[in-house]
């Protein structure tokens, strides 16, 4: 998927926990075989060259691609698979993907977890007895700072923005790069959708802030290129 997953586990790491880590790491190889568009030999690389029909894919690419339709339709046409006129539904798949790895060490019994796929956080339980998570959310315009530090116990975070990959996501409707925002950070209580509605979020621009505002469970904050922020009236509960 063209990043880097890893596993935060706080608790005593039993051999079901052991194993539970083994199954998650398979079950991302899985996903990238299946899913990346960086591998043309992909699942879904194949299939949006019209090598292969929907029916012929494993039965995930169909669960993906559903869920993609549903963020399709709650943002009204601000997060496609088709960005760029080439099937490509990375901007869930890897919210997903992690969401998954961490259900499967929750059913193995770690109840304090975070898995963090390349910045974007699943997150379960506390990191400590009695303490929540405290994620540092990278200033995009100032190396090394921090923009806000959101706490929270069951919370999924995700940041789309310039700062590491350049201006990559499109607004769906033109095919241009957005530039509206530098970095959108959201919150919410699962990645798969987290993921998704914060790569619309920062494809809407200056749209976003009534939308997510409409979005039960959902809160944001947002860095324009010139350093400006705004954010959601909830996102101020989240940050000290």
């Amino acid at each position: 998927m063209g990043t880097v997953f890893s596993f935060d586990i706080r608790q005593r790491p039993t051999a079901a926990i052991r194993h539970a880590l083994d199954e998650a790491v398979r079950g991302l190889h899985h996903v990238d075989e299946v899913f990346s568009t960086y591998r043309p030999d992909s699942v879904i690389s194949r299939l949006g060259r019209g090598e292969s029909g929907l029916d012929a894919c494993p039965a995930e690419v169909q669960d993906v691609l559903a869920l993609c339709a549903e963020a399709t339709r709650t943002s009204d046409g601000w997060f496609s698979t088709t960005p760029g006129g080439t099937l490509d539904p990375s901007g869930l798949v890897k919210g997903w993907a992690a969401e998954a790895a961490s259900h499967v060490l929750y059913e193995a019994g770690a109840r304090n977890t975070c898995v963090n796929a390349g910045g974007d956080l699943q997150l379960r339980g506390a990191a400590s007895p009695g303490a929540p998570w405290r994620i540092g959310i990278a200033h995009p315009l100032r190396p090394g700072e921090l923009a806000a530090v959101v706490t929270g116990h069951d919370l999924a975070v995700a940041t789309s923005g310039t700062a590491e990959r350049g201006a990559h996501i499109l607004d769906p409707h033109t095919g241009e790069p957005a530039r509206a925002l530098a970095s959108l950070t959201l919150t919410g209580p699962r990645l798969t959708m987290t993921d998704a509605y914060a790569t619309a979020a920062f494809a809407m621009g200056a749209a976003a802030p009534a939308w997510l505002e409409s979005l039960d469970g959902y809160e944001a904050l947002a860095i324009t290129p010139d350093g400006q922020e705004w954010h959601t009236p909830g996102f101020g509960r989240r940050r000290p």
